[in-house]
């Protein structure tokens, strides 16, 4: 499931960072954005539809990108002392969390993500990248994962929805 969000996290990133000179606001990606469903190819594809409340949040502007999610089926524990918690306590509430913010290129249909800080620190490292392709129409975007700095990776689309 954590793969799955994070992929939900990045398309949305994806979908929410496109915009053509001279477009209006509806028409422009750049915006709040949230996940809705996500399509995961291969030997036993499936869709999955993001539950209310949808736990992702993606703001866009011109040229940068900031995103927050929670990648758990179940809501995340309070620890009664969070000074007192345990390593397992921590790694329950803090594991399933995703943030991350970077820049953005777009060149045709493709748009390239290149994490500044994140929670994940391999994201931040030298060179690290995603590229998507996407689509916009009214108010729903849609991505699918082309590659990342390691090659091609799985087509996974992502459909989001504007809040904002």
């Amino acid at each position: 499931m954590t793969t799955f969000l994070s992929v939900v996290a990045a398309g949305v990133i994806a979908l929410s960072t496109a915009t053509a000179s001279g477009q209006s606001k509806s028409a422009s990606i750049q915006g709040v954005w949230q996940a809705v469903e996500v399509h995961i190819p291969g030997p036993t594809p499936r869709t999955i539809r993001v539950r209310e409340p949808r736990p992702n949040l993606t703001i866009i502007t011109a040229g940068h990108y900031s995103r927050v999610q929670v990648d758990s089926d179940a809501p995340r524990p309070i620890p009664a002392d969070i000074a007192k918690a345990t390593a397992d306590e921590l790694r329950a509430v803090w594991g399933s969390f995703v943030g991350e913010a970077g820049t953005y290129q777009i060149s045709g249909s493709l748009i390239t993500m290149r994490p500044i800080v994140a929670k994940n620190p391999a994201a931040m490292k030298p060179g690290a990248f995603t590229t998507w392709s996407y689509t916009l129409e009214g108010d729903t975007l849609r991505v699918t994962a082309v590659a990342n700095q390691n090659g091609p990776v799985e087509p996974v689309t992502i459909k989001a929805v504007r809040v904002e």
